[in-house]
C-alpha cells in the first residue's frame, strides 16, 4: 500500500520496492493515510500484505481502526520516529502473527540503514533499531570521532555505498555533515543522532544530539528523560522540551498524578533532569508527515505543576514568601504546603528569591530552601534565623 506523501523519503521505497519484487502497488487516496477506518477497508479489499507506518500513526491506527480487517497483513515497517515498546506490545496483541520491523535511516543514506525484527519474545521499552543492513557500516563515535566503548552513548555515523555525495549547491553544509571515513577509505555521514551498541551487537537509538540542552549550565539529554518516563506503566508516549529554562514533559496514556511521574524519574535520574512540569495530552501533535510537531505543543498551565492541597499562608513571613514565590514562579497562588521545586523552582530562581528576601530586610540563604522547600517549612527556618541574628 502506497500511502506516504511523496515529500517524505519513505515514499521512495513504497514506490520502487514493488518494482524490485514483482509485487502489485495499491495507491491510497489523497489524505487516506490519516484515516484508520479507510486504511482497514483498503487493506482488506485489496489484500494488502505490506505497508509502512510512522510509529505515532501506527498508534492512531491501532486505537481507531477495525484492525480485524488487517489480519491478512504479512509485514508492517516502522520508521521515522522512535518505536516505543508499549506500542510493539499493543501491535502484537491486536495483530498477532504479523511481522513488525523497526527501521532506522536518514534521507542522506537512502533511506533505511538498520533493521530490527520485533518478533522476539522480550519487548524492551526502547525498541532497538537493530543491526546495519548489507554494505553498511554504523559507527558510534565521540566528539573526537573515536569509537566509544560498548554501551556508551555516542553519535551515529553511517558509512557505505548508499551514503549520498552531499547537499546540492550547499558546500558548507556538505562539508559539515559528510566526512572522510577515518577507518576505511570513503565517506561517512554525521547523523546528529545519538545511540549505543548493546552487548548483543544491536543498536539502541537515544534521540537527537540537538535534544541535548543546557539549563543553568547543566547538559541534559532530553531523550534519556523521555525513555525513562515511558517506563512508567501509565505512560504510553512522552516528549520533553525546554521552556524558559525549565523542563516540561508532555505525555499520553492514562492521566497520572505528578508525584508518581517524578518518583519514576528520580529512581534513575538526578534531580536536575526531572521536569518541573508534566502535562497530559490525549495525543501528541503531529506534522502532515506524521512526525511529532514540537511547535504545536501547548504551553503548560497550573495543572502541569505538582500543587498540593491548598492551605492559606499563615503569619507575615508566610504571606510575604507566598507573594514572592507566586511572582518568581509565575503561578496564581501558593499554599503553605506547596514545594518550591515542585512548582517549577530551580537553583537560579532560588538565588533570586534570596535576593528579594534580603531587599525586604530578611536574612535567608539558599541551603535552607533546599533543606526546607515547602512554604511553611522555609518560613519557619527564616524566622529562626531572624531570631538568632
Amino acid at each position: 500500500l502506497q500511502k506516504t506523501p511523496f515529500s517524505f523519503d519513505v515514499s521512495v521505497w513504497e514506490f520502487f520496492w514493488p518494482l524490485f519484487t514483482g509485487a502489485r502497488l495499491v495507491m491510497a487516496r489523497p489524505e487516506g493515510h490519516k484515516d484508520p477506518a479507510y486504511l482497514c477497508e483498503v487493506i482488506a479489499a485489496e489484500q494488502i500484505t505490506t505497508l509502512h507506518f510512522v510509529p505515532s500513526m501506527l498508534d492512531v491506527f491501532l486505537a481507531h481502526g477495525d484492525v480485524s480487517q488487517a489480519a491478512g497483513l504479512v509485514r508492517v515497517m516502522c520508521s521515522g520516529e522512535a518505536l516505543p515498546g508499549s506500542l510493539v506490545r499493543r501491535f502484537k496483541q491486536q495483530l498477532p502473527g504479523i511481522g513488525l520491523y523497526n527501521l532506522y535511516g536518514p534521507t542522506e543514506a537512502a533511506v533505511d540503514v538498520t533493521a530490527w525484527n520485533c518478533a522476539r519474545p522480550e519487548v524492551p521499552d526502547n525498541t532497538p533499531i537493530g543491526k546495519p543492513i548489507a554494505n553498511t557500516r554504523l559507527y558510534v563515535l565521540d566528539e573526537q570521532l573515536q569509537p566509544v566503548p560498548l554501551g556508551v552513548v555516542g553519535e551515529l555515523f553511517i558509512a557505505g555505498v548508499q551514503v549520498a555525495r552531499g547537499y546540492l549547491n550547499r558546500p558548507e553544509l556538505t562539508a559539515e555533515r559528510f566526512l572522510d571515513d577515518p577507518f576505511i577509505p570513503g565517506r561517512m555521514y554525521r547523523t546528529g543522532d545519538l545511540g549505543r551498541y548493546l552487548p548483543d551487537g544491536t543498536l539502541e537509538y537515544l534521540g537527537r544530539n540537538d535534544d541535548q540542552v543546557k539549563i543553568r549550565g547543566l547538559r541534559i539529554e532530553l531523550g534519556e528523560i523521555q525513555a525513562r518516563l515511558i517506563e512508567h506503566p501509565a505512560v504510553k508516549d512522552a516528549v520533553v522540551v525546554a521552556r524558559d529554562q525549565r523542563l516540561v514533559a508532555y505525555y499520553t496514556g492514562a492521566p497520572t498524578d505528578i508525584e508518581s511521574l517524578r518518583a519514576q524519574l528520580l529512581q534513575h535520574l538526578p534531580d536536575f533532569m526531572v521536569p518541573a512540569l508534566f502535562m497530559h495530552l490525549d495525543a501528541l501533535p503531529l506534522s502532515p508527515n506524521g512526525k511529532l510537531d514540537r511547535k504545536a505543543l501547548p504551553a503548560p498551565g497550573m495543572d502541569a505543576l505538582q500543587v498540593r492541597e491548598y492551605a492559606a499562608p499563615e503569619g507575615d513571613t508566610e504571606i510575604l514568601l507566598a507573594q514572592l514565590w507566586a511572582e518568581l514562579l509565575k503561578v496564581e497562588r501558593v499554599g503553605r504546603h506547596d514545594n518550591f521545586f515542585e512548582l517549577g523552582g530551580h537553583s537560579l530562581l532560588a538565588v533570586s528569591l534570596i535576593g528579594r528576601l534580603r531587599q525586604e530586610g530578611m536574612e535567608a540563604d539558599v541551603r535552607g530552601l533546599f533543606e526546607q522547600p515547602t512554604l511553611a517549612g522555609y518560613a519557619a527556618m527564616t524566622e529562626r534565623m531572624e531570631i538568632v541574628l
